[in-house]
C-alpha cells in the first residue's frame, strides 16, 4: 500500500506553536523508532505515526512522503550531533584550545557508535554537491564548520597546523568518520574506547 498522502485527505489548521512541536514529537519519535529498527529500511509513515501515538494524517501536514520524513530525520540527528559537540566542547578549559577540538571529535565518534543506525542515515549521501569553489552548506558541513573553528582557535593560540584549519577539520572528520565506519567488523574492538585510541593518534597528526 502506497504511503502517499491521500488526495483531499483533511488538513487541520495547527495552533500557533503547535505545529512545530509535533513536528519534533514526530522525529523524536522516528528517532526512537530508527534505534529499534537498528537502520531506516524498516521506517514508515505509519510506523513512525504509532510510535508518535497520532493518525499517519498528521504527519503529511509535515513532511509531504516518507523521503521526506528521512531527510528531516537527518538534519533531527545532526541536530543532536551538533548539541553533543557543543557541550564536549565546553566541558574542556577555554585556554585548551587542543582539548576543546579533541572532544569535540571524541563527542562525535561516540554518537556514532551509540547510534549507528542514525549516522549510517546521517552521512549515507555524504555532502550536497556544490559548485568548484562554492561553501558547502547543510549540517554535515555545520558540524565540520564545529571543528574548522576549534582548529582555527589553535592557530590563533599559536599551535602549529600542517595544514590550514579548513583542511584540518576535514582530514579529521574523514580520518574519524572512516574509522567509525570501520568499527563493526573490527575483530579487535571492544568498545568506544578503540576507536577513540585510534582517532587520537590520526588527531595528533594534523599538527606540525
Amino acid at each position: 500500500m502506497s504511503e502517499e498522502a491521500p488526495v483531499g485527505a483533511p488538513r487541520t489548521r495547527n495552533r500557533w506553536g503547535e505545529g512545530e512541536l509535533l513536528r519534533g514529537e514526530i522525529l523524536d519519535a522516528a528517532s526512537r523508532l530508527l534505534s529499534e529498527l537498528g537502520g531506516e529500511d524498516g521506517l514508515t509513515i505509519r510506523g513512525v505515526a504509532r510510535a508518535a501515538g497520532i493518525a499517519p494524517a498528521s504527519i503529511y501536514q509535515h513532511f509531504t512522503d516518507r523521503a521526506a520524513l528521512v531527510a528531516g530525520l537527518a538534519e533531527h540527528e545532526f541536530g543532536r550531533l551538533r548539541v553533543a559537540m557543543e557541550a564536549a566542547e565546553a566541558r574542556v578549559d577555554s585556554g585548551d584550545a587542543v582539548g576543546r577540538v579533541r572532544a569535540m571529535l571524541h563527542a562525535s565518534c561516540r554518537f556514532a557508535v551509540d547510534n549507528p543506525g542514525h549516522y549510517r542515515l546521517m552521512t549515507a549521501n555524504g555532502p550536497p554537491r556544490t559548485e568548484p569553489g562554492a561553501r558547502r552548506v547543510g549540517p554535515l558541513a555545520d558540524v565540520i564548520g564545529l571543528l574548522v573553528d576549534g582548529f582555527a582557535r589553535c592557530a590563533e593560540a599559536g599551535i602549529a597546523l600542517r595544514v590550514p584549519a579548513e583542511r584540518a577539520a576535514v582530514i579529521a572528520f574523514v580520518g574519524a568518520h572512516g574509522r567509525v565506519a570501520l568499527f563493526p567488523n573490527s575483530a579487535e574492538h571492544s568498545g568506544a574506547d578503540a576507536v577513540l585510541a585510534f582517532v587520537d593518534e590520526f588527531f595528533s597528526l594534523v599538527f606540525a
